[in-house]
């Protein structure tokens, strides 16, 4: 698993949006802290609700000069239908393949609802030298991480 002071794996991806554009991670390094959000699925209530609290919260990310980046294994589709329908600004990128979801090591599976190969939920703040400076994978996927701490790592970063 991706551990504070590794250098952050980079994938490219789709963003959830009404064009599908391309995502490049590498592309964003160096912009300032990148904060990784990884999640299990959109629409699902605990996503939403970690969601909507770092949207609630974007203001205070990007005064600290961080981008908030959500990612899923949802298809661009579904991340696009979410992103409108709970009024999300920031990029959601879709993982379908799981290169993201496989590279920081937080694909998991919930057989009782029929998933496999989705994202646990999980944060890493990326450095503008590309280096993991927090990161936080949950126990139980319906746990949501420490948004204070998230913060105050985006500020050391």
């Amino acid at each position: 698993m991706v551990s504070t002071g590794d250098s952050a794996p980079t994938f490219t991806a789709t963003r959830g949006t009404a064009d599908h554009e391309s995502f490049d991670l590498a592309a964003h390094i160096g912009d300032g802290p990148l904060v990784l959000a990884f999640f299990p699925g959109s629409f699902t209530p605990p996503c939403r609700s970690e969601l909507i609290t770092f949207q609630d919260r974007l203001d205070e990310f990007e005064a600290a000069g961080a981008t908030v980046l959500g990612v899923s294994a949802d298809s661009p589709f579904s991340q696009g239908a979410f992103r409108e329908e709970n009024g999300i600004e920031f990029d959601l990128v879709s993982d379908m393949g799981g290169e993201a979801i496989g590279a920081y090591d937080v694909e998991i599976d919930i057989p009782d609802f029929g998933l496999h190969g989705i994202a646990n939920r999980a944060v890493f703040v990326v450095d503008d030298d590309g280096v993991v400076t927090y990161s936080w994978v949950a126990d139980d996927p319906t746990n949501e991480p420490d948004y204070d701490e998230i913060l105050d790592a985006v500020e050391a970063a």
